[in-house]
């Protein structure tokens, strides 16, 4: 079977980068990452703490972007190298070499791409994400637990830094509910296609029969906001609550009442925040995601008006999104896109690349189609 056709295949590679660099916008990119130095570089810096981990969580994100597209670069030169002397020395090892870089480079590329779809009004900005336990009890609970650790994980991988503001712990195992931010570049268009009901079925763990057990979870994802967005709360309408924070098993981990909880009156929003010590800063974080709630709850009220003014839309997310299977077989599948693996323990441990990659590029199809 004939060998690929490495100068084409390479100058395709180029082709896509390029783009990938219009996208991204390096040069701007770089010139953040310039400006953010400086300010971590600043002896001031953590005289304001919610500021300095924003800071330095934005930085190294945007590091971390910026090497990924310079790593894929450089190797994409680089096989060009590898091809040219192993032709010039006739090296088959050397060629058989190349050709499965190129088979990783291709993958490596498509993944990048996806990033360029991401082109939506809050695309671009960080994700704050909420999981809440279904139906199905105690594994409820312990299902909402692998999901947190799922993005977690994701993120970590990732070098996104994750910043939790609240998580209620059940009693006898797993959470009811966590928020949290993970500050990555695009996250919210990234992580948006999470949003939805998942669904576990598995041998029950807290069942004495070992029964199978069916158990869901709620998963919600809105943009992180910045001072230039127009949301504006009358501080009449928010009740603040305080009270002490609490860790697994309803143990104290705070002996003042520093953890808040606002309730926006008129649309029952509630949202807590017990990760700091000080009220204040509690109190501002909570205040942070309490804009962003009541931002996609605008936009969802927005969008609900377009499709009620342009008739039914064949095209759906659905609630339920996607199945975790572990007995009687393995599979995790989301029903959506089709996206599928029967290998679920790598899924729970943060390898969820390919279920992000697929649910964009369906959701990007789904909005084409939307629009003719």
């Amino acid at each position: 079977m004939a060998g690929p056709d490495f100068d084409q295949e390479i100058k395709a590679l180029g082709a896509t980068l390029r783009t990938i660099e219009q996208v991204l916008d390096v040069e701007k990119m770089k010139a953040e990452i310039a400006d953010l130095q400086e300010q971590v570089a600043a002896p001031d810096l953590w005289d304001d703490q919610a500021n300095a981990q924003r800071v330095t969580g934005r930085l190294s994100a945007l590091q971390g972007e910026l090497e990924r597209f310079t790593s894929l670069a450089d190797r994409v030169e680089d096989l060009g190298v590898l091809v040219e002397l192993a032709t010039e020395e006739g090296d088959p090892d050397s060629l058989a070499e190349a050709e499965a870089e190129l088979g990783r480079l291709r993958k490596s590329t498509e993944a990048l791409e996806v990033r360029t779809l991401l082109n939506g009004e809050y695309d671009a900005r960080e994700a704050i994400v909420t999981i809440r336990a279904g139906a199905g009890g105690v594994d409820a609970a312990d299902f909402a637990e692998m999901l947190m650790r799922m993005y977690t994980r994701w993120a970590e991988r990732n070098k996104y830094s994750v910043e939790v503001y609240d998580v209620s712990y059940a009693e006898e195992a797993g959470i009811k509910s966590a928020e949290f931010a993970i500050h990555a570049p695009y996250g919210y268009g990234t992580l948006s296609v999470e949003v939805g009901t998942h669904r576990l079925v598995r041998i029950s763990p807290f069942d004495n029969q070992g029964r199978r057990q069916t158990s869901f979870a709620a998963v919600e994802v809105v943009p992180v906001l910045e001072q230039t967005d127009e949301i504006e709360i009358d501080e009449n309408e928010v009740r603040t609550d305080v009270f002490r924070s609490g860790g697994p098993g309803g143990q104290s981990v705070n002996t003042t009442d520093s953890a808040v909880r606002l309730t926006h009156i008129p649309t029952g929003i509630v949202v807590s925040c017990q990760n700091e010590k000080s009220q204040l800063q509690n109190k501002a974080s909570a205040m942070v995601v309490l804009k962003a709630k009541l931002l996609a709850l605008k936009k969802a009220e927005e969008a609900a008006l377009k499709k009620d003014l342009k008739g039914d839309v064949a095209a759906s997310w659905g609630d339920q999104m996607r199945n975790y299977v572990l007995n009687p077989y393995q599979i995790v599948k989301d029903l959506r896109t089709g996206y599928e693996t029967g290998n679920p323990t790598p899924v729970f441990d943060g390898e969820i690349d390919g279920f992000l990659e697929a649910g964009i590029r369906w959701r990007r199809g789904a909005e084409k189609a939307e629009s003719n």
